[in-house]
């Protein structure tokens, strides 16, 4: 509401509507006016104001329709009409009430009477227009809470997306720097693990559903910690097999040193499963292939499903090698054995025919790090082990 609020005074006599004015000019109150009923309806639906002061009796369109069409009209805000009436039949009263009329007041008018109408009306009119400006704003507030919640789960969906490829710490760097536009495809050279258990094959066809479930339950949740730990990005599993990617999509250092790290973990820690295994009558190792290249990266999938898939030979040497490897060994390729050659203790095993491959490839077995105080170890392969 307006500040002096606005009074439209509707009345066919021109000495009423001044007398009226004036009043309420006193007052303090800004008024306007009409001398019949579309002359009311014009200025009213033209100057908004916050009170009609409205007479009955008027050529046209009388009092009770210029209130029917007040009321009815959606554009208009809220506006109490008080009508004034020479008629005091209780009919007429009744008619004016619910053409919509909000107060009423009888001819001649008693000035005093009409004050403290108008006042009445006015704060009533305030308080409306103060319950619909906070209604506007909770209606405001909900849908920026909505969007928000609805921002949120996208995020959610998002992160849950990073968290089947990346380590948790990982999807959370690349949450917070707004960058899963690193998963779009590109090229670049990475790292690749392969391992998978050694006489799986054999044991599933043997073995009870329920014990091949709980062999692989605890192969994946020993081997999936130890690759979250390592800041790997499990690129795939299938069974017994697990594929991991270092370098991508978050770049990191060393990242053959990572993944020869990660490899002697894994071997360990599947040696120690093993044993067990062994006791239950289950004849189970495992075997773990690195290779190291360029290679093409991106989700690959349909609209519903997707995955991040590493596409290249890269990939294909570190399967062939995983394939070679047998319980306990850790294969990699020349190029890894270049990269960790000052990190690692490894054995060429000369060269090896592998599927897919034209000619024979150079294959070495790492054994494993020095401790982190021999003078050999890199800077960076120091580091990370000492952080494992």
């Amino acid at each position: 509401m307006r500040d002096p609020p606005l009074i439209l005074v509707v009345d066919d006599n021109a000495d009423n509507r001044d007398i009226v004015e004036a009043s309420l000019g006193s007052r303090g109150y800004a008024t306007a006016t009409a001398a019949d009923g579309e002359a009311a309806l014009a200025v009213a639906r033209e100057r908004l104001p916050d009170l009609v002061l409205l007479d009955v009796m008027m050529p046209k369109l009388d009092g009770f329709e210029v209130c029917r069409r007040l009321k009815g009209d959606a554009a208009l805000p809220f506006l109490p009409v008080v009508l004034l009436t020479a008629r005091t039949g209780l009919e007429d009263v009744v008619e004016g009430l619910e053409a919509g009329a909000d107060e009423y007041l009888t001819k001649p008018v008693d000035h005093a009477a009409l004050v403290a109408r108008v006042r009445s009306m006015l704060r009533i009119k305030a308080q409306h227009d103060l319950i619909e400006a906070q209604r506007a704003e909770i209606a405001a507030w909900n849908r920026t809470l909505e969007r928000r919640v609805a921002e949120q789960l996208e995020q959610l969906e998002r992160l849950a997306r990073l968290r089947r490829f990346v380590a948790p710490q990982v999807a959370d760097v690349i949450m917070a720097t707004g960058g899963e536009a690193l998963l779009e495809s590109h090229r670049r050279e990475v790292a690749v693990l392969f391992c998978d258990l050694r006489g799986f094959t054999a044991f599933a066809e043997q073995a009870s559903p329920a014990e091949v479930m709980r062999v692989l339950g605890e192969y994946h949740e020993r081997v999936g910690s130890l690759i979250h730990r390592h800041e790997g990005t499990l690129e795939r599993f299938a069974g017994d097999g697990l594929m991991v990617l270092f370098n991508d999509p978050v770049p990191c250092a060393e990242p053959e040193t990572r993944a020869v790290v990660l490899a002697l973990d894994v071997r360990d820690q599947v040696g120690a499963l093993a044993a067990d295994w062994r006791s239950r009558g289950f004849a189970l190792g495992c075997g773990i292939g690195i290779a190291s290249g360029w290679a093409t990266l991106g989700r690959v999938g349909f609209a519903g499903r997707s995955d991040y898939s590493a596409i290249g030979s890269v990939t294909n040497l570190a399967a062939r090698l995983c394939a070679e490897a047998k319980d306990g060994q850790v294969l990699v390729s020349a190029a890894v054995r270049e990269a960790v050659r000052s990190t690692a203790r490894s054995t060429c095993l000369g060269t090896r025919s592998l599927k897919g491959f034209q000619v024979p490839v150079p294959v070495f077995e790492v054994h494993r790090l020095p401790s982190t105080g021999d003078p050999t170890i890199g800077r960076g392969a120091a580091a990370h082990a000492a952080r494992i």
